[in-house]
């Protein structure tokens, strides 16, 4: 089976997990699937993805992978005695035969780990499906060119450093643990960690994550007002962490907004923030000059970039911002589902919380999951969004 154990996820689902065990308890949430891509037709994989989703639904815990997480600075021990009962329940997701929609719909805290394993399974599902015989030398040639890349980096003393983020969209989960394998090999310099919590401790490597889009979207629900959503959301996370876990995530409701909550006591509390749509170099260059502006030295703080990046791409933002700020980079598709065939573009996202709508306005346009356009359109009013990019 593909997935075999729950730590099989990335870390921000878990740390979000213990933050609504401690937060919010008894919300109730609604995540759905979308496919991207034009022309993909899932419906034939749909006995076999269902096959899969029961079989991780029987997974529990392990004691030595309870071991492991108790060892993480933040994760608490109240938390660790939770994980030791818990189990995805198959009665809260659902996949629809006629045109493989899925919803997940239940407690927040027994449907946050779907989303990460259910997006596993679908892609090597759907790879195994079309790809009759994988070429894996292809891809091992294009990872020596990635990594000849980095290496060139090294000789300029760029610094350059990156996490593995490709547990969504991988091709399958052997090419990601070999991928991983080799990077720590022959960069281990440059490899910061990885996303997986499986992989950080299968290969000793640093676990990589703090929040996800959901943690902001359902605070829009949860928090005392809509306007000051993305301000409850943080002041949360930070009386959970205390100072761990710190890079907030900058465009759920674009970036201009999220710098206009991103006060002085934020940008002191926060280690930095993370990148997820929108121009990059413009990004950055924003968010250097707000902490110069809030009198903070840009260098004592990082710029984390995951947007469908690339190692070239990645490695001129790092030096184009050399000296400017610390930068790091999380990669996934290019890095775990780059062997030459045409990636899925796949994502759940959360659209309701307590029965009412949630909503993403990222930087990038097709970016946006929001199922009602009146509360899109009210929470674009409250946030003094213009235009039409979501």
């Amino acid at each position: 089976m593909i997935i075999n154990s729950l730590l099989d996820t990335d870390l921000y689902k878990l740390t979000m997990m213990q933050s609504v065990l401690h937060q919010f308890p008894g919300t109730n949430v609604t995540y759905e699937f979308k496919c991207r891509n034009s022309g993909i037709d899932l419906k034939p994989i749909i006995k076999e993805v269902k096959e899969e989703i029961k079989h991780l639904c029987t997974l529990h815990f392990s004691e030595e992978e309870l071991s492991f997480l108790n060892k993480l600075s933040f994760i608490s021990t109240d938390f660790i005695q939770f994980l030791r009962i818990f189990k995805l329940n198959e009665d809260f997701i659902t996949i629809s035969e006629d045109d493989f929609g899925v919803t997940i719909k239940g407690p927040w805290l027994h449907t946050i780990l779907f989303e990460v394993p259910v997006l596993s399974i679908i892609n090597e599902v759907y790879f195994r499906y079309t790809v009759e015989n994988p070429d894996f030398e292809k891809g091992r040639r294009r990872l020596n060119e990635k990594i000849d890349l980095i290496k060139d980096s090294n000789s300029t003393d760029l610094n350059f450093k990156f996490s593995d983020f490709g547990t969504r969209r991988r091709f399958s989960r052997q090419w990601h643990k070999d991928i991983v394998s080799i990077l720590k090999n022959e960069v281990p310099g440059n490899l910061f960690g990885t996303s997986n919590v499986l992989l950080a401790k299968d290969l000793d490597l640093t676990p990589i994550g703090t929040m996800a889009h959901e943690w902001l979207m359902a605070c829009q629900n949860l928090g005392p007002k809509l306007a000051d959503s993305q301000k409850h959301a943080l002041e949360v996370w930070v009386q959970e962490y205390r100072g761990d876990l710190g890079i907030a995530l900058s465009d759920v409701v674009g970036f201009d907004a999220f710098l206009n909550d991103f006060d002085l006591y934020f940008a002191k509390l926060f280690d930095g923030c993370r990148h997820d749509s929108g121009d990059p170099y413009d990004w950055c260059s924003k968010l250097i000059a707000h902490y110069k502006k809030l009198k903070i030295n840009p260098m004592t703080k990082n710029a984390v970039f995951s947007d469908g990046l690339n190692f070239k791409k990645a490695i001129d933002i790092a030096s184009v911002f050399k000296g400017k700020i610390l930068t790091s980079f999380g990669i996934g598709t290019n890095l775990t589902n780059d062997l030459g065939y045409t990636p899925l573009q796949i994502v759940i996202k959360m659209v309701e919380c307590e029965n009412s709508p949630v909503a993403k306005i990222s930087d990038s346009s097709g970016k946006q999951m929001c199922n009602d356009p009146d509360f899109l359109k009210y929470l674009k009013k409250v946030y003094k969004i213009q235009g039409d990019t979501v």
